[in-house]
């Protein structure tokens, strides 16, 4: 699973017009999934965002986690996040799951992340065309994948 985290004072994703879901101070992570993933791809990636600390402490050092800040969690699937553009100018979308592998899975990661925040996070609609808003605090932005634990 590949992933990207965006420190926000605020985000949303709107679809078809209307807002889907909203949070306010915490983390939007967008999340792609590719088919050797699994279960435990889901369980590291979101225990690692969970205890991510990169949120400032009375200090000004990132040295807090989500948690820590009472944050919420927006996440949001976005199969590009696998594109290669190796050859051309069209990006391949190859190594993105079908839906039928990436579905259940993203809803594992989703469940995984709300048992260890302790209560729901916010969600995109997987396969919807989302309109996405953020405003990135720092701006702190972190890649992560699954297959290369980091």
């Amino acid at each position: 699973m590949r992933a990207i985290i965006q420190r926000v004072s605020s985000a949303s994703v709107a679809i078809h017009g209307a807002i889907h879901a909203r949070i306010g101070h915490g983390l939007l992570v967008l999340v792609a999934v590719e088919d050797r993933d699994t279960t435990e791809d889901a369980g590291w990636l979101a225990g690692k965002i969970f205890r991510l600390r990169v949120f400032d402490d009375a200090a000004g050092i990132m040295n807090l986690c989500v948690a820590d800040v009472q944050g919420d969690l927006l996440i949001v699937s976005q199969f590009t996040l696998y594109a290669s553009t190796k050859k051309g100018n069209r990006p391949s979308y190859a190594r993105s799951s079908r839906p039928e592998i990436a579905i259940p899975l993203y809803e594992d990661f989703v469940a995984q992340s709300a048992a260890l925040l302790g209560r729901p996070v916010a969600t995109g609609v997987f396969g919807a065309q989302m309109m996405v808003s953020l405003v990135n605090e720092g701006p702190v932005t972190i890649p992560m994948d699954s297959r290369a634990k980091e």
